[in-house]
């Protein structure tokens, strides 16, 4: 489906905190945005939390208005982590996904640091002492620093999309060696399942392997299996 997409020419997109629903939807501009109910480690309560104070209250601005606003009981620590890996902050702008989890003098990674300075926040509005004139004697939590660290190589950032959405969206670990594809390879990974028609031919196939077992025969003989992915 991701590949007739890109050869309708229908942009798809991965899950944003301000523009997508629970399912897939089409966006103004006719892409296809992917539905926050299709990230792993989101259920529909953490979901309807995001989408319904979104309508009520507009877009996140930033990724601090947004651990305010939540509800961190229902979008906890690893619906937080697996909206990170899913790209579904990337539109903030501020910060990559690496930095979310990189790990602060305090052993603690930004992301929970965040998701602290959220929880403060919550606390210190339910608790404010109010004056005779109606305004809030809480005090002003300054938002914590994000740390400095370096990008996720592009490998490593779409594996973890992909173990979130279950499929590459972003890219492709095979799109940086498309001139070798084309050049080299004349086969695919489905071509596989038919290898009777496909016998008398050499298949050269570009691919990722994606998956490695050591397994042990009942024999005792070492064998193993690799799963590929093109």
């Amino acid at each position: 489906f991701m590949e007739e997409c890109k050869r309708m020419g229908v942009q798809v997109l991965g899950p944003d905190v301000n523009e997508s629903e629970y399912k897939f939807t089409v966006n103004s501009a006719g892409a296809i945005r992917f539905g926050l109910g299709a990230i792993k480690g989101l259920g529909a309560g953490p979901v309807d939390n995001i989408i319904s104070d979104r309508k009520e209250n507009g877009p996140y601005k930033t990724i601090f208005e947004f651990a305010r606003r939540v509800n961190l009981r229902s979008v906890n620590r690893k619906a937080f982590e697996s909206l990170a890996y899913a790209g579904s902050f990337d539109a903030f702008g501020n910060y990559h996904r690496a930095q979310f989890f990189k790990e602060e003098n305090n052993g603690r990674s930004f992301l929970e640091t965040i998701i602290r300075y959220g929880a403060t926040y919550q606390e210190n509005l339910n608790s404010s002492q109010f004056s005779m004139f109606g305004e809030a004697s809480g005090v002003e939590i300054p938002e914590p620093a994000a740390p400095v660290c370096d990008e996720w190589n592009s490998l490593y950032k779409l594996n973890r999309e992909k173990e979130v959405v279950g499929i590459f969206i972003s890219g492709h670990p095979l799109d940086d060696f498309r001139l070798e594809l084309d050049a080299f390879c004349n086969g695919t990974v489905e071509m596989l399942t038919n290898l009777e028609e496909n016998a008398k031919k050499d298949l050269t196939i570009g691919c990722v392997i994606t998956e490695v077992e050591h397994r042990v025969s009942t024999k005792g003989d070492p064998f193993g299996t690799v799963v590929i992915e093109d």
